[in-house]
């Protein structure tokens, strides 16, 4: 027995076919046997948060079964089960799912194989710590990230890391109150912002508010290109 009991639910996204997902039956689910989440400073009260399926989540999966992606390296922040990390891949996208939780990656190779859909790539993505192995990508996407008072900064400074000059960044945010600490970090990091309300019910019909976040940096300022060649 793992520690935890789970539930698999049929996830509904637009203008596709449904997705299964195995998720944590609830929020009193714990099990960190080895101490994994402890040391990645995840307390037992935000221990099953990732493996929720949250409102937020299915927003953004809706959104990339739509948006342009091409040939874009895609990365997913704090994917949690990794429901819009599953759509740009089921799309044949160049996706790459992270997060900080020590489960995160077995629950989304159980989808995926619920989904029948082959391997995908997945890397830890703790905001705190630096991962050279994750690089650079065109398109960032995350939903729900912006839930605590601290984490515009960290989320920002992470997001510096691992975009490319040229890119975009795509935030589902269900009105927590932190978007505007988090546009202003962005803003200093050359990214324009626009965004748009989100009101539309969920695939169960379930009320839903919140806000599309999209930040794009198009061009290096010219300073920065008369100094680098310099």
């Amino acid at each position: 027995m793992p520690g935890y009991q789970v539930k698999f639910q049929r996830v509904g996204v637009a203008g596709s076919d449904d997705m299964d997902i195995r998720s944590l039956l609830d929020r009193q689910q714990y099990a960190d046997p080895l101490g994994e989440a402890r040391a990645a400073g995840i307390s037992p009260a935000s221990w099953p948060l990732f493996g929720q399926l949250w409102p937020s989540a299915e927003k953004l999966a809706d959104l990339m079964q739509a948006w342009e992606i091409g040939s874009r390296r895609v990365l997913e922040i704090g994917c949690g089960l990794g429901l819009a990390s599953l759509v740009v891949h089921r799309r044949g996208g160049d996706i790459t799912a992270s997060d900080c939780h020590p489960l995160a990656e077995a629950f989304l190779q159980e989808n995926l194989l619920l989904n029948k859909l082959p391997a995908m790539k997945y890397l830890p993505g703790d905001w705190a710590r630096a991962n050279q192995a994750l690089g650079e990508f065109d398109l960032i996407i995350g939903s729900d990230v912006l839930y605590e008072p601290g984490l515009p900064q960290l989320l920002a400074a992470f997001i510096e890391r691992h975009a490319a000059w040229s890119s975009e960044v795509l935030i589902v945010d269900p009105n927590r109150g932190n978007r505007i600490a988090f546009n202003r970090c962005m803003a200093r990091l050359g990214f324009g912002l626009s965004e748009r309300q989100i009101d539309a019910p969920l695939h169960d019909g379930s009320p839903y508010r919140g806000r599309l976040l999209h930040y794009r940096r198009a061009a290096r300022p010219r300073a920065w290109g008369a100094a680098a060649s310099g």
